[in-house]
């Protein structure tokens, strides 16, 4: 029995660089019938050009355990520090409730 367990264990490794992770406060998301791909981007305040800061492509079956993992850790965020609040927004604000650029 304590040779399965073992079997199943997975070593993850996470380099320092990695572990730092990268900001992003926007994320894009397309797709194909064979996959999904997903841009993390950084938006400043009142700058109109962002760049994409990490992509990761995903099978659809990744994807969609991607989803049921993220729902189920937001539903346990939001039992211990109460519901997430997101604004529902039509548009995308290019200045993300920043100052409005002057020339």
């Amino acid at each position: 029995m304590a040779e399965q367990n073992q079997k199943k264990q997975i070593n993850i490794e996470l380099s320092d660089e990695m572990a730092e992770g990268i900001y992003s406060n926007l994320a894009i998301i397309t797709h194909s019938h064979s996959e999904f791909i997903v841009d993390f981007i950084k938006m400043m305040p009142g700058i109109p050009k962002a760049k994409v800061k990490s992509r990761i492509i995903l099978t659809p079956q990744h994807a969609k355990r991607l989803f049921k993992a993220l729902k189920d850790n937001i539903i346990k965020f939001e039992a211990m520090h109460g519901e997430i609040k997101v604004p529902e927004i039509e548009n995308l604000p290019l200045n993300l409730g920043g100052p409005t650029a002057q020339a």
